[in-house]
């Protein structure tokens, strides 16, 4: 079996601006969105362009354009919340643009209803939420559609139908995804958009507050910030009988883990051998390429549930088959659709012995769009160079996957896990199996206690451990950490681990010959 090619399995998710090239596609798709509407004109995609091109952006998928989101800035104390969307948008010409006003009004979000379910909405959502970030601005306003209550208008009142998609017993395409992003329900516009029928021309009226929004005599006051939400999973050993049956475990944490809004989700170390109970074979070496053989399923599986749930996933490690040797190949798919992958580079005596596997040969380091990250499989992670090597490319969080039997080999990863944390300093996502497999020799019993750890100072978390999960049991934590806390850490750190080096007394050296790093 040859090598993966990873790029069968990547899609490309790309949010980008908007330009007048995409007038056609960005009316079609405005069409298929909201059929019975009057689309956008030339006219007015071109005013917003040359008045504020930062306010508008689209997405794609493979390079087909599925989904958009326009904006203006507004003075808040201009405009009332019983607004029409003409009047605060100047017809979509948004010449009342102001620059220097304080709120981010939404003029419309829209995603191609062949590719809703892929969570495209919160993409659109977190970019404006950054652009109101960036801006400094105290929040943004929306009117949105209620586009499922044309529906239920013989039944009930516009009041009576938001109520009830408030109360989770009815969904409304455009209320329920504003809802879930963050967004206030403020109250009900009606005659906002009299021609959108679905809506019977009303609205809701929505906010959003900037909470790292900085009042102009207090922005000199104000510390940058890099927040990252980590989760790991402690994940449950158990007999199944198909792929789909460890498919469907699998996206039950990637799914809890979207709802807490995490950024990264760690999977433990070939906590794929759970597949080794539908499989037959007597010779270990055997059944671990046999375990190879569901490499593919496994990207395909992933690489959608990155994309879908709209989150970074470290999936663990899985057997890798390269021609005729075995790897034990950790994956990081990207919720851009992007994958890459760290093979083991430090096999332990049992991995050698009972299955054959080889070791990788480079140590990579990922950029992501919250952080650049390293993944240390396992026993990697109890070789200090090899996070010494992360930190000197960038890496500020460490993923290990991690997969031991019982107390004693958990622990020397956990304790490595923690030095690393603090010699370099970065964060360390541990993630582990538990419970036992029956009849599954060389993966029988499992011992952890999933983790995330800081380095040890005042800026971090009290005994350098930011969450913890209790041992043996399956559960996921999270953990909010922020970047920028270790950069000051170590210029101003207690102590400074990575600045008090002695180098005139030990480096390391890597990298070929013609690159070759020192640190």
């Amino acid at each position: 079996m040859n090598e993966t090619d990873l790029k069968t399995f990547e899609k490309k998710i790309r949010l980008r601006p908007l330009t007048m090239a995409d007038f056609d596609a960005l009316v079609a798709l405005q069409l298929r969105c909201f059929p019975g509407m009057k689309p956008w004109t030339r006219e007015q995609i071109a005013s917003q362009l040359a008045i504020f091109p930062e306010g508008q952006t689209v997405i794609e998928v493979d390079g087909r354009i599925v989904g958009s989101a326009s904006c203006l800035i507004v003075d808040s104390s201009s405009h009332s919340e019983w607004h029409n969307w003409s009047a605060i948008t100047d017809n979509g010409l948004i010449r009342n643009h102001d620059a220097g006003g304080d709120t981010l009004y939404g003029m419309e979000i829209m995603v191609d209803p062949e590719f809703r379910g892929m969570k495209l909405s919160r993409r659109l959502y977190q970019a404006r939420k950054q652009l109101a970030r960036d801006r400094n601005l105290k929040g943004i306003i929306i009117g949105g559609r209620i586009a499922g209550y044309g529906a239920h208008a013989d039944t009930m009142t516009a009041r009576e139908y938001v109520d009830r998609v408030i109360t989770k017993t009815l969904v409304d395409p455009v209320l329920t995804p504003q809802l879930s992003n963050g967004f206030v329900l403020k109250g009900l516009i009606p005659g906002y958009f009299p021609s959108d029928s679905e809506s019977r021309g009303y609205a809701t009226y929505l906010e959003w507050s900037n909470l790292d929004y900085v009042a102009p005599h207090r922005r000199q006051l104000m510390r940058p910030s890099s927040p990252v939400r980590l989760s790991a999973v402690q994940y449950q050993m158990r007999r199944i009988a198909t792929f789909d049956d460890f498919a469907r475990q699998c996206e039950f944490f990637v799914d809890v883990s979207s709802d807490y809004k995490a950024d990264f989700l760690c999977f433990p170390e070939l906590f794929t051998t759970q597949l080794l109970s539908t499989i037959s074979s007597d010779r270990p070496g055997l059944q671990a390429r046999k375990l190879a053989e569901f490499t593919t399923l496994f990207i395909e599986m992933f690489s959608k549930l990155a994309i879908k749930y709209h989150i970074n996933i470290v999936g663990g490690s899985q057997f890798e088959m390269d021609g005729e040797r075995l790897f034990n190949t950790a994956y990081l798919f990207h919720r851009d659709g992007a994958i890459d992958k760290q093979r083991k580079l430090h096999i332990t005596p049992n991995e050698r012995r009972w299955w054959g596997v080889q070791p990788g040969e480079g140590l990579r380091v990922f950029d992501t769009d919250r952080a650049r990250v390293a993944i240390l499989t396992g026993y990697d992670a109890q070789f200090p160079e090899l996070a010494r090597m992360a930190y000197d490319q960038g890496a500020r969080v460490l993923f290990v996957p991690s997969n031991t039997d019982e107390r004693h080999d958990y622990l020397r990863v956990r304790y490595c896990a923690q030095a690393r944390a603090i010699e370099n300093p970065v964060f360390v996502v541990l993630s582990g199996c538990v419970g036992n497999l029956p009849e599954v020799d060389h993966a029988d019993i499992h011992y952890a206690q999933s983790a995330i750890f800081t380095p040890s100072d005042f800026y971090f978390s009290r005994d350098g451990i930011a969450a913890e999960c209790q041992e043996n049991i399956e559960t996921v934590i999270f953990a909010d950490v922020d970047i920028e806390m270790l950069r000051r850490h170590r210029r101003k750190g207690t102590v400074l681990n990575w600045t008090d080096r002695r180098t005139d007394l030990y480096r390391i050296r890597y990298g070929a010959a013609e690159d070759a790093r020192e640190v």
